[in-house]
């Protein structure tokens, strides 16, 4: 497996990096409020910085590239509780550059903000947008427990978006009689939170005091409340277009995910309430030596979820992190019959069970992510390691080897970095 560093590629935490369509550039974003883009030298192998942007007023927690047939965008969700939609155009000269993204020498572009919105009373924590099939659509989740849908309405102009759904999560509907409510949640530092009981002390946040604020304010209602630094707030599209709008998303400290059917004629409703309790069943293929152990386990918040491309399966594979440490793979299949899917979401249609269960990082684990064919999963945790999974023969899942930063600079100048199954075991 071939490996690249970006040295120093920020001045503080970098908190999310995603990737283009076509996998040669590199959208990143940080603590210190700016975005940058690289693009890859295909001979070098080496990523060179081409934009360099001061994005918004707070750190930056999520960036996501929109599919290519709309122009070259990326939407931003931030900690100063907006999003924003930036477009790539031909740098002028005779312009000013906004938010100081000046052109690089060996580019001839820069990022324009298109448009700004502060719906959320919370920090967005994660932006997505939808598959192309469905249009210009952008999913975002905050840390005020709503799952808003923002539709773009003048697709050249990219300055006009409309809500097209805003969903208050956890006062959706469970479709799960096991989803029961959790209070307790293990303490792991994050951006917001300077401390942790697991992993010593952490650098403090550019945006702790606000958030600070935002955490003693009194409450409107029961959905908010979760301290920011516990929960966690992430969202997924599915990727097949057969099933319509569906979208997995997890709010708070429940460590719950759910699976949210969308639909412009009726009010969205939950197809499936993933539930990592003792009380969920595991599927009989899931690696006993690798499962979690069940007795005594508490809820811990979802921090990551990656929905599989299914890929001409009959069934669907979504992945979930979370801060106990746990990578688990979720096995979903849909009604078998289309006026079941006509019907919409009714309860009991859809069912789920976990098909591998991992804890190998020990430590929280803060993204997930599916290769292009949903074969292999890669998760990245609080251990400083990049982990990989894959399916053997009679799909069972397990260790496919790990990268650290420290092996990462070793094998720089190799190029490529063996990735065996040895290799995972710790």
């Amino acid at each position: 497996m071939q490996t690249g560093l970006i040295q120093n590629a920020h001045n503080d935490l970098v908190t999310d990096a995603a990737y283009d369509f076509y996998g040669l550039r590199l959208a990143t974003c940080s603590l210190d409020q700016r975005i940058k883009v690289w693009q890859l030298d295909e001979n070098e192998g080496t990523w060179n910085a081409t934009s360099d942007w001061k994005a918004h007023d707070a750190a930056v927690a999520k960036v996501c590239w929109a599919h290519p047939e709309f122009g070259s965008i990326i939407a931003s969700g931030s900690f100063d509780r907006t999003i924003k939609i930036w477009e790539e155009t031909t740098a002028d000269a005779d312009q000013p550059q906004v938010n100081g993204n000046a052109a690089s020498t060996s580019s001839n572009s820069r990022w324009v903000e298109r448009f700004v919105n502060s719906d959320a009373k919370g920090s967005v924590r994660a932006v997505e947008f939808a598959p192309h099939h469905f249009g210009l659509k952008l999913a975002t989740i905050a840390s005020d427990n709503f799952l808003r849908v923002y539709e773009c309405l003048e697709a050249p102009s990219l300055t006009t978006w409309q809500v097209a759904d805003e969903i208050d999560v956890p006062a959706l509907p469970s479709t799960s009689s096991a989803s029961a409510s959790h209070t307790h949640t293990l303490a792991v530092a994050t951006p917001t939170q300077t401390t942790s009981s697991i992993d010593g002390p952490a650098t403090a946040s550019l945006v702790a005091s606000a958030l600070q604020q935002h955490q003693n304010a009194p409450t409107s209602r029961p959905a908010i409340g979760n301290r920011e630094a516990d929960g966690g707030w992430c969202l997924s599209w599915c990727k097949e277009r057969y099933w319509g709008e569906v979208i997995a998303a997890s709010c708070g400290v429940k460590g719950v995910v759910k699976i949210i059917q969308l639909s412009p004629s009726r009010r969205p409703t939950t197809l499936l309430t993933l539930d990592p309790s003792p009380s969920t069943d595991l599927s009989a293929s899931m690696n006993s030596s690798h499962s979690a152990d069940h007795d005594g386990a508490v809820a811990s918040s979802i921090t990551s979820v990656a929905w599989a491309p299914s890929c001409g399966r009959s069934y669907h594979l979504v992945a979930t992190g979370g801060r106990d440490g746990h990578v688990r793979i979720w096995k979903l299949k849909p009604s078998a019959h289309d006026d079941d899917r006509a019907d919409g979401a009714e309860e009991g249609r859809w069912t789920g069970s976990i098909v591998a269960d991992f804890d190998h990082h020990k430590s929280a684990v803060g993204r997930v992510e599916w290769n292009i064919t949903g074969t292999v999963l890669s998760s990245a945790g609080n251990d400083g390691r990049v982990r990989l999974w894959k399916a053997t023969s009679g799909n069972i899942w397990r260790p496919a080897g790990h990268i650290s930063v420290e092996q990462a600079e070793e094998q720089q100048k190799e190029g490529d970095v063996d990735m065996d199954e040895g290799n995972g075991a710790d």
